[in-house]
């Protein structure tokens, strides 16, 4: 079902194709997710089991995390700042591209200059050529930046599928390829070139929006805005990106690599799980606010959806980190399970929270956010610096104390913004508990009476997976979780929904 028009919409904006439905954008965005996941998934594990070992991937994720802190002011808060105006005409579309493809060029310099005093402090010559890659592959962000940010107001998420696939096509192939050629952590330097300049191009064809010329005029509100939330950006980056540089600091190159497999492992998983939902919500809480009516219980349908699917997912991936990695990666890579499963269960805390970056900038408390924001930040980065005296086991220990304290941070903050009813989210909670140890409960009671991490196949493993996921779904209906009607509503907004036993929609 479209979305009405907002009164104060302009023609220009007027004639964009009819919006789809939250949930309809949720099916397209989570399809491009999974298979885009699956991708790079698949282009992982033939690159770090046959082609590059711990320290060559750590090498690269070295350079990636010190461009990243950078690229992050590369959006400059343009996806928001489009997604979220309540009027929208070309010349502001306009003032965004170009403000865009100015911060591109910035951030390429920027990354660029960082590879030398990168290389001397890391006593990593390496570390040179892969980040002047690394940066070059920023100057095609801004094609599909403004873009995506029109695509998601306008609820277009069919156009986020072919972009992220499209990438993630990319990407994959050019690692792949380069990678079997012998270009070792170079591989995966010219494939974020790649996937840049792909995402890009598949952006402008669907939503062209590079500006005719510089619109530099009106740019008060924008700026005033991204600087605000490019603050924002660049803590939250501090907190994330720098895992990395302090583990490859302390502890080197392999452990690095060791502990960045780990998170991305998790990362891409979760994602895998929810993380495309995020780009559906933004928009679909925004028009709640325009038309004034309460966040609170939409907040607790999204806590219950993230609770009742990440929870089983990211435990369950805890508690199969060992068959996993020694059935995907091989015996090189050993050593990043235990990692895997302390990083994957600090995801639990992270998503009992979700849309903390997003719902106070949709209530205008921003600067409340970068307040905790910060201290986040400087949580996070301390407890690592303490963690990593115990070697790279402790930095992924330290992960776990940071996510109690990452929740206490955010809870009545995000309570106070949203409102929502603090006993109805703990009767989620329990009910998402539940959930999840049903889904663990038949790989668990395999390690105890017949196979332990160290043995069990893949049929054995992928035969708990199946049971987990029938014990799990039968759980939901027994505690009635409220995210079951969800799925079986986005179920029936699949394309091929009729030919399945659903119900009545």
């Amino acid at each position: 079902m479209a979305a009405p028009l907002h009164p104060d919409t302009e023609p220009s904006e007027a004639r964009e194709p009819a919006a789809m439905s939250v949930r309809g954008a949720a099916v397209w965005a989570m399809a491009g997710q999974y298979l885009s996941f699956a991708i790079q998934f698949a282009a992982s594990v033939v690159i770090s089991r046959f082609y590059l070992g711990p320290s060559e991937v750590g090498l690269f994720s070295i350079a990636l995390a010190a461009a990243l802190i950078v690229a992050v002011l590369q959006d400059f808060g343009l996806s928001r700042y489009l997604s979220g105006l309540p009027r929208l005409d070309a010349d502001e579309i306009a003032r965004a591209g170009s403000v865009g493809l100015l911060f591109s060029l910035v951030i390429a310099v920027i990354v660029a200059a960082s590879s030398v005093p990168m290389a001397l402090t890391y006593h990593e010559p390496r570390l040179i050529p892969i980040l002047l890659v690394i940066a070059g592959s920023y100057l095609f962000v801004p094609l599909s930046v403004v873009p995506m940010a029109l695509m998601a107001r306008a609820m277009r998420f069919h156009g986020h599928f072919a972009v992220n696939v499209g990438g993630a096509l990319a990407q994959a192939g050019v690692a792949v390829g380069l990678a079997a050629a012998g270009s070792s952590s170079l591989a995966l330097a010219w494939a974020t070139v790649a996937a840049a300049a792909t995402r890009g191009i598949i952006a402008q064809v669907l939503r062209p929006s590079l500006p005719r010329r510089l619109r530099l005029d009106g740019l008060r509100t924008l700026l005033g805005f991204g600087a605000r939330t490019s603050v924002l950006y660049l803590t939250g980056a501090l907190g994330t990106r720098t895992p990395d540089l302090v583990v490859g600091k302390a502890l080197g190159t392999g452990a690095v690599g060791l502990y960045s497999r780990a998170v991305s492992l998790s990362d891409q998983f979760r994602m895998l799980i929810s993380g495309a939902i995020g780009s559906v919500f933004f928009p679909a809480f925004a028009r709640i606010r325009d038309r004034g009516e309460p966040m609170g219980p939409a907040y607790l349908r999204v806590c219950a959806g993230y609770s009742g699917v990440v929870w089983p997912g990211m435990a369950g991936l805890a508690l199969a980190a060992e068959p996993l990695v020694r059935l995907l990666y091989g015996p090189a890579w050993a050593q990043t399970a235990p990692l895997l499963s302390m990083i994957a269960t600090m995801e639990v805390m992270l998503v009992a929270l979700p849309l903390v970056s997003d719902l106070p900038i949709i209530a205008g408390k921003l600067n409340q956010l970068l307040v905790r924001n910060v201290i986040d930040t400087v949580l996070s980065i301390v407890l690592l610096a303490i963690g990593c005296h115990w070697g790279v086991e402790g930095a992924a220990a330290s992960r776990l104390i940071y996510g109690v304290a990452w929740y206490l941070l955010y809870f009545r903050f995000m309570q106070r913004i949203v409102g929502f009813d603090v006993a109805s989210l703990m009767a989620i909670y329990l009910r998402s508990a539940l959930a999840a140890g049903a889904a663990l409960a038949p790989l668990a009671l395999t390690y105890a009476f017949w196979a332990g991490p160290a043995t069990i196949g893949l049929p054995a493993l992928g035969a708990c997976v199946v049971a987990g996921g029938v014990a799990w779904l039968g759980t939901l209906a027994v505690v009635r979780h409220p995210v079951l009607d969800e799925l079986l509503a986005l179920a029936r907004a699949l394309p091929f929904a009729r030919f399945l036993p659903l119900g009545a929609a």
